[in-house]
């Protein structure tokens, strides 16, 4: 998920160490509608690979990102949701899953690191209950409402290959899709 303010990619000091940028797929890359696999084992590797997509989504900048964003297709979330100046709070989801959501709902401007530029208001669950491992590998239950419960839901709709954009009007997705293709086209030029 893109940030609406700057994140300078500081703070967090355990886990940016030896870490590495990694490209972020954009729309209309058909990876991004690849279903992501579970992880096996949450171990050095996993861990190696939710440092560098931490390091990215600070790069970026923005607050979420699911491994498949990077080309990875495995059940991994980073996210932090701290804002400009406050101390970063990264959190690492694994294998994560909604066990409850509530009928309320909300609606956030969502925008996306795979669909850059973009913002739209997206209606989810204004509250959910998500079950993961965490970064090294122990069960957690996390209880979330607000900005984080949309970011989980954004993220996690990531790992089933689904973009935010297919949350919109078919038109409005379409006018979206039309212009990256559009902005690509002249990039590459």
């Amino acid at each position: 998920m893109r940030a609406f303010g700057s994140l300078d990619g500081g703070g967090a000091e355990p886990y940016l160490s030896a870490m590495a940028i990694r490209e972020i797929l954009t729309a209309p890359d058909p990876r991004l509608r690849e279903k992501s696999r579970p992880v096996e084992t949450v171990d050095d590797g996993v861990r190696a690979l939710m440092d560098d997509m931490l390091e990215t989504m600070y790069k970026a900048p923005g607050i979420g990102l699911a491994a498949i964003q990077v080309g990875v297709p495995l059940r991994i979330v980073v996210m932090d949701l701290a804002g400009e100046g406050e101390d970063k709070k990264p959190m690492f989801f694994v294998n994560p899953t909604v066990s409850d959501q509530s009928e309320e709902s909300s609606l956030y401007e969502e925008g996306c690191l795979s669909v850059p530029e973009f913002f739209e208001e997206v209606e989810r669950p204004s509250r959910c209950r998500v079950s993961f491992l965490d970064y090294h590998g122990r069960p957690q239950v996390l209880e979330a409402e607000g900005l984080l419960a949309t970011c989980i839901q954004h993220e996690m709709d990531h790992l089933e290959g689904v973009l935010f954009i297919d949350r919109l009007s078919r038109l409005k997705r379409e006018r979206i899709l039309k212009r990256i293709k559009k902005e690509q086209r002249l990039a590459a030029e």
